[in-house]
C-alpha cells in the first residue's frame, strides 16, 4: 500500500509499505478516505517529538471505510463509513471508566502519562497512523464511530482531533457567560477553541497570532478579535488594557512546543532542545489571565521539562486545566452542533493534496505557504470514489 514514510527530521517521503493484518480479535482493518496532517504532526516532522522512529507512518487525523474485522469485532461491519478518533483506548480501565480515554493504561502500559495516539511515535505506543490506503485500528469495538449518512465526511475527518481538541480547551475553561476568552494560536485547534467559546456563552473571544492571513482567517471563522504578537511590546500589559487592566477570564493555549514570540525560549526549547519546547505561550496564559482565571493548555510539549512561572499562577490563584482531548466523549454533542448547523468544521480545509505528494504537503503546511490553515491527504482510491 502507499503510506507516509518518516525518513527523519524534515524528510517525509510516499512509499510503498506492507498492509497491515488483523493482529488481535478486536482488530479492524479501516480503508482511509481522508487523512489530515496536524499541527502536532510539524512537532514530529521537526524532531521534536521523542523516539520518533524511522519509518514510521504519521497521521492521527483520519476517517475511513471498514476493510475488514477481527471475530472479536461486534459493533462494525465491513462496509461501514467510520470516523476513528486520535486516542487509541481500551474503553474499560480506570481512566476509560472516568471517560479520560487520552489516558488510557491499557494501550500504552509503559508511559507514566499519555495513552496511544496513532502515527505519534513510540513514546505513545507505537501505532501506525493514518496518513496511508490503509490502517490497523486496534480496541474496534470502542474507538471507531459511525459516520452519520447525513455528514459529509470533510466535515467528520474534523472529528477525529481538532474540532475535539478546540472544543475541549474550551470546555476546560469552565466558561460563564459573558466571559472574555483569549486563545492563543490561529491554526486549526485555537480556530475551533474561538468557535466553541461562543458556543460555551464566551461574551467576548480574542485570537492572537503572528501571521497575518491566519488572524483575517480567524476574524472570518470565529467572527472575533484578533491581536498580532509581532506588534506588542509586552502581551500582558497589551491584554490587561484590552480588559479594563482585568486581564482575561480564560486563556487558552493552542499553540504548544513551537510557539513564537521569545528568542530566549525558542533558542532553549526548539534549537537546542533544553527544555520540552519553548513555553512562551505558557507564560503568556499565566500572566495575561485574571487572578482567579483559569488557562487551558491543549497544545502539545515535549516531556519532560518546561520552564513556566508557577509561581504567577501559585500568587494568582489561577486554575490549570490541560490533556489530550478526550475525542469519544464530546461526539454526541459536536455532532449534535453539526447537524444543527451552527458550525461547519470543514470551512477551515484550504488544501486537498494526493497522498503520493505527501512530502510537498508537510512543505507548505509547515512553511505556512499559500495561505494553508488546514490540509487534507486524499489517497488514490479515495480519489477514484469522489470522482
Amino acid at each position: 500500500m502507499l503510506a507516509m514514510n518518516y525518513r527523519g527530521p524534515y524528510r517525509v517521503r510516499a512509499d510503498h509499505k506492507p498492509e497491515p493484518e488483523i493482529e488481535h480479535p478486536e482488530d479492524a482493518i479501516v480503508r482511509v478516505t481522508r487523512s489530515c496532517i496536524c499541527g502536532s504532526d510539524l512537532h514530529l516532522y521537526h524532531g521534536l517529538v521523542p523516539d520518533t522512529r524511522i519509518g514510521t507512518t504519521f497521521g492521527h487525523e483520519f476517517t475511513g471505510v471498514i476493510e475488514e474485522v477481527g471475530p472479536g469485532v461486534h459493533n462494525l461491519k465491513v462496509g461501514d463509513r467510520v470516523l476513528v478518533p486520535f486516542n487509541v483506548f481500551c474503553g474499560s480501565c480506570f481512566f476509560c471508566q472516568r471517560e479520560l480515554f487520552s489516558n488510557c493504561h491499557n494501550v500504552n502500559p509503559e508511559a507514566s502519562a499519555v495513552g496511544g495516539i496513532y502515527g505519534y511515535s513510540h513514546t505513545t505506543g507505537g501505532y501506525d497512523g493514518g496518513q496511508a490506503e490503509y490502517v490497523r485500528v486496534p480496541m474496534a469495538n470502542v474507538g471507531p464511530t459511525i459516520i452519520p449518512a447525513d455528514m459529509d465526511e470533510d466535515d467528520a475527518v474534523l472529528l477525529t482531533d481538532a474540532f475535539p481538541t478546540g472544543y475541549q480547551a474550551a470546555e476546560m475553561g469552565d466558561i460563564d457567560e459573558g466571559d472574555t476568552v483569549v486563545v492563543f494560536g490561529a491554526g486549526p485547534v485555537g480556530l475551533f477553541a474561538a468557535k466553541s467559546a461562543w458556543l460555551l456563552g464566551a461574551g467576548r473571544v480574542i485570537v492572537v497570532d503572528h501571521v497575518d492571513y491566519r488572524l483575517e482567517f480567524a476574524q472570518k471563522f470565529a467572527q472575533c478579535e484578533t491581536v498580532n504578537f509581532r506588534y506588542v511590546d509586552d502581551m500582558a500589559i497589551h491584554i490587561k488594557k484590552l480588559t479594563d487592566g482585568m486581564g482575561a477570564d480564560v486563556c487558552i493555549d493552542a499553540v504548544g512546543a513551537e510557539a513564537a514570540g521569545n528568542f530566549m525560549q525558542t533558542l532553549t526549547g526548539v534549537r537546542l532542545k533544553l527544555q520540552g519546547g519553548a513555553a512562551t505561550v505558557l507564560h503568556w496564559c499565566i500572566n495575561c489571565v485574571r487572578k482567579g482565571g483559569v488557562v487551558s493548555i491543549v497544545g502539545v510539549y515535549g516531556p519532560t521539562f518546561n520552564a513556566m512561572p508557577i509561581g504567577n499562577a501559585v500568587n494568582k490563584g489561577l486554575t490549570l486545566r490541560m490533556n489530550q482531548a478526550s475525542v469519544k466523549r464530546h461526539l454526541p454533542r459536536l455532532i449534535e452542533h453539526i447537524q444543527a448547523g451552527r458550525i461547519k468544521p470543514s470551512d477551515i480545509i484550504t488544501h486537498r493534496i494526493p497522498l503520493e505528494e505527501v512530502a510537498d504537503a508537510y512543505h507548505i503546511f509547515s512553511s505556512k505557504l499559500d495561505n494553508c490553515i488546514k490540509t487534507i491527504l486524499v489517497p488514490p482510491r479515495a480519489r477514484v470514489s469522489m470522482s
